[in-house]
């Protein structure tokens, strides 16, 4: 009999593709996995990666035993489901991934009022990219996830998947006080010519939504600074140094001297979680959802807009 545990190591290697990020979003150490992975070449006595200098692939037979780990996945998450269900409490592990700006604004509040309310549940999270996050769901990784899309950057939401929709974040200009703009009262796009930007990476969601707020109109836009976080980001813009375009939700106190100016049209992302249909019975799920409902509507409008219902 294959050993579950091992299946499941090899499932998360095959989800992130690495043994890093396996680790990562198993809560073990990278030697842990390697040791599961290792464990299960010898019992089934097969090579199962091929392992690159940055990266590992998967053998025909991992492949195989990844597509299996998924239907054994499946039934235990459906006899959990039932298990919990029958309950009428939430009980057991709850996977939570969230984007950064969610950790630091609603993910804080709603698990520390999950643990006073329910101590039968042990929630775990991963901060993690809403594309990821969308995968690590659909692949069973991940139990609900809180992600955005931007209003010209959409999220593809695969099938099987429910949704439930928190409220629009939006973004601002933000410039040192200094800078000629930083006294207007609203900006449009072709105000901003010229300017040196801070932003993600290539290929990030944020990224790509500053692209497009510029290259959907016809115009060019300079990233000058590549930069991960928001609060590093507004620390650069505090010291002088560009500009950025930063939403309100999670984004704090800004500094003294950084002024953030609406732009018109306002530039909005859509915040929702995700979660498997067929776990949607899951009190937890109920639990987590109905906690996030009542922390968006507590939240001023001036930092989130909530759907109307």
């Amino acid at each position: 009999m294959l050993d579950i545990n091992r299946l499941r190591a090899l499932h998360a290697v095959a989800v992130h593709g690495s043994i890093t990020g396996a680790a990562a979003a198993l809560g073990f150490t990278p030697s842990a996995v390697s040791q599961q992975i290792a464990k299960l070449e010898r019992e089934t006595h097969t090579a199962l990666l091929e392992r690159h200098a940055r990266h590992v692939t998967l053998t025909p037979a991992a492949e195989t035993l990844v597509e299996a780990a998924r239907q054994v996945t499946a039934l235990l998450e459906q006899a959990e489901s039932r298990l919990e269900t029958q309950r009428q409490v939430p009980f057991g592990t709850m996977k939570l991934a969230a984007f950064p700006t969610a950790c630091r604004s609603l993910i804080p509040p709603m698990l520390a009022e999950l643990g006073r309310l329910h101590n039968g549940l042990d929630c775990r999270l991963l901060e993690a990219d809403p594309s990821s996050a969308l995968g690590l769901v659909a692949e069973g990784e991940i139990d609900l996830a809180i992600v955005h899309d931007w209003h010209n950057v959409p999220l593809m939401v695969p099938g099987g998947l429910a949704t439930y929709e928190i409220g629009e974040d939006v973004g601002d200009v933000l410039l040192h006080a200094d800078h000629p703009l930083a006294d207007r009262p609203r900006l449009d796009v072709g105000d901003l010519m010229g300017l040196r930007w801070i932003s993600h990476s290539p290929g990030a969601m944020c990224h790509s939504w500053l692209e497009r707020t510029f290259t959907d109109r016809g115009l060019p836009v300079d990233v000058a600074y590549h930069v991960e976080e928001f609060q590093s980001q507004i620390a650069l813009l505090a010291a002088g140094v560009g500009a950025a375009l930063v939403p309100r939700l999670g984004r704090g106190p800004l500094p003294h001297n950084v002024r953030a100016i609406p732009l018109d049209p306002a530039p909005g992302r859509r915040i929702y979680a995700v979660w498997r249909r067929q776990a949607g019975s899951r009190p937890s799920i109920r639990a987590a959802l109905t906690l996030l409902r009542d922390l968006a509507e507590g939240l001023d409008e001036n930092v989130m807009v909530r759907p109307v219902r």
